[in-house]
């Protein structure tokens, strides 16, 4: 998104694809063609071959499935599709894969080794055919190529990368099963759930508003430095005839304010907002009803220049992953610890930290931590004796937990996700990195259909200057004990009171995947309570640390407090469990946490206190600042 996209943590691929699919009209299933005799279609593979439809003879059925590799949840199908190919190969069924929308999109096929002819399908013959409007869709044809099925291939997805908790319904084989039974296939049509096919052709080469004139600016400020080739998007902005391909959700996503994604509703004034003004929205809504008129090339604006290299320069350090690290096509997310030495020979303050992934494409984000007790590196030890005798699909250096590292850190130095630039910490202040001490990074690995490969590096930037003082932090924790099975709204409150004078630079609130809305108000000991950040629509795949435009003075006496709200039932869609069960407190992803960190400085030495309310605080001062993590975060 904006070229200045603030720091964050935790962050998911995409929130066009994060957010419930919206049943359009256009969007539901047609059940006119079941029944009905397909006519044949003559399509060229990545070499120029031309295969047509009635060329597959002698089989008890064929399947047709649209994909797209620009579309995240139709890559992500493409090791499922390849196992019932060589599954039911021997069972007379031909698998055959029409690829429309996508640039080269056959030839891209073959980074993820399908055992079936891809063919594209540039002026939807096949999709017109068969009424396609969904990538990945599945259209099962009988021996007389008459359509017996078509819709999902399973479950999976409750909504654009909204996974299931399993998989419980697996209709394409379900509809083959039946079909080279003799029998009728019971649930001939389903919703297919993934990417819309382009519909609409180009409009009028001129009109009130053009691409190149009005659209093309916009998408260069707010959208490319994710929607290019190489990067986090699942589908490039950067031509006209890919904005006219994904013109419709353009205006879908942007009118609800989905995209840009910028989850805070309420608050004060953060940098890097990802907003579009109304007038933005206006341009860009005017566009696609007025029939995505080109316009004059000439009126196109230069190219962006996005920087390549390391955004704020050479680094002082520079720690690589040793070995690349292979990521299996399928499966849940993976999270990645790897072990960095800095080797340092002295205390060092980091002002600033770069993180440059190998593999953008499938790199979600990280989290960065100092460990100056070798425990990372007893981990990766224990880690890579288990790995010996075990055969897997994620392979490399490092070790694998679900969230963390394994061990509680000595410190942070932040956070990284895509679209971001690198962000200096206030002047005169930084993270303390001790002599001798590693780095270690969780690196959040998503799927996409092929097996990957990654070597990430982190670049850090130190102090010049002496006199440097730490980079101090808060926590509101949120407090419960449990949250109870089957309530869809349980409330959690937390607060502290601030006892020392403190500035505060940053926010970042953290939920897991019950979270539904969490809020944080400031009380100062002599003013009215005023909303930090509110978030009503809270996604664990959207997490990320806001930074003041203004940073705000917190006097002795300001009560910090959070309310968040869960969902511990069979309506959330990311509910670990089925039926649902208590959930606690605790690190794993199926457990849950309530803790709003904060980021702050204080001209005071030792540690920032706090404590419940018109109580006793959780620390008390100490004066050596040598002896303080980075992050003095202090838990009840």
């Amino acid at each position: 998104m904006r070229r200045t996209a603030s720091r964050r943590l935790v962050v998911s691929l995409l929130a066009l694809f994060a957010a419930p699919l919206v049943l359009r009209a256009a969007d539901r299933p047609l059940a006119n063609n079941v029944g009905a005799k397909i006519g044949d279609f003559r399509l060229q593979d990545a070499d120029g071959k031309t295969t047509s439809l009635y060329d597959i003879k002698d089989k008890k059925a064929v399947v047709v499935v649209f994909l797209s590799f620009d579309c995240p949840v139709s890559a992500s199908y493409a090791p499922v599709l390849a196992d019932m190919a060589k599954t039911y190969a021997d069972k007379g069924v031909a698998f055959l894969a029409v690829v429309v929308g996508d640039e080269g999109g056959a030839k891209r096929a073959g980074d993820y080794k399908l055992p079936f002819p891809v063919l594209d399908d540039p002026q939807r013959v096949a999709a017109d055919a068969l009424h396609a409007r969904t990538t990945p869709e599945a259209f099962v044809l009988d021996r007389g190529f008459v359509l017996r099925y078509r819709g999902r291939i399973d479950d999976a997805y409750a909504g654009r990368l909204k996974r299931n908790r399993e998989v419980t319904h697996f209709d394409l084989r379900t509809a083959l099963d039946e079909v080279l039974a003799g029998k009728d296939v019971a649930t001939p049509v389903t919703k297919a759930i993934g990417c819309p096919i382009p519909t609409s052709e180009a409009g009028a080469a001129a009109g009130p508003v053009t691409f190149h004139r009005d659209v093309e600016p916009i998408l260069q400020r707010e959208c490319q430095q994710c929607h290019r080739r190489g990067e986090i998007g699942p589908f490039a902005l950067t031509t006209y005839r890919q904005a006219v391909n994904w013109a419709d959700d353009i205006k879908e996503y942007t009118q609800s304010r989905k995209m840009p994604p910028w989850k805070p509703v309420e608050g004060v004034a953060f940098h890097n907002e990802r907003k579009l003004s109304d007038k933005e929205l206006s341009t860009l809504a005017a566009w696609v009803d007025g029939g995505r008129p080109e316009g004059d090339p000439e009126d196109a604006p230069p190219p962006p220049r996005f920087v390549d290299g390391w955004q704020l320069g050479e680094p002082d350090l520079v720690l690589t992953v040793p070995e690349e690290m292979t990521v299996g096509p399928a499966g849940r997310d993976l999270f990645r610890c790897f072990v960095l030495p800095t080797g340092l020979d002295e205390d060092k303050y980091v002002t600033a930290m770069e993180v440059r992934p190998g593999n953008s494409k499938v790199l979600h984000h990280t989290l960065n931590f100092i460990d100056g007790t070798g425990k990372g590196r007893q981990l990766e030890r224990a880690e890579r004796e288990r790995a010996k005798a075990a055969d897997e699909q994620d392979h490399g250096p490092g070790y694998t937990v679900s969230m963390g590292v394994g061990f509680a850190p000595q410190g942070t130095l932040g956070g990284w996700a895509p679209g971001q630039l690198a962000h200096k910490l206030p002047d005169g202040y930084g993270w303390r990195l001790p002599k001798g001490a590693d780095v270690v990074v969780q690196v959040h690995y998503h799927r996409t259909g092929r097996v990957e490969k990654d070597r990430t590096s982190v670049g850090l930037y130190f102090a010049k200057k002496s006199g440097t003082r730490p980079f101090k932090g808060l926590i509101i924790p949120g407090g419960f004990l449990f949250i109870p099975a089957n309530n869809d709204h349980y409330k959690v409150h937390g607060a502290i009171e601030v006892m020392q004078d403190c500035t505060l630079h940053d926010v970042m609130p953290h939920m897991h995947v019950l979270g539904r809305e969490i809020k944080v108000t400031v009380a100062p000991p002599d003013g009215d309570p005023l909303t930090l950040i509110a978030i009503k629509d809270w996604d664990y795949n959207w997490q990320e640390t806001y930074f003041l435009k203004e940073p705000m003075v917190l006097k002795k006496g300001t009560k910090l407090s959070v309310d968040a709200v869960y969902d511990n039932s069979d309506k959330n869609p990311t509910n670990p469990f089925s039926p649902p069960r208590w959930v606690f407190p605790g690190e794993q992803t199926t457990n849950e946490m309530c803790f709003i960190f904060i980021g702050a400085t204080s001209d005071t030495p030792g540690r920032i206190l706090f404590g419940p309310p018109g109580g006793k605080p959780y620390g008390r001062p100490k004066a050596d600042e040598e002896a303080q993590p980075n992050s003095t975060h202090m838990k009840p």
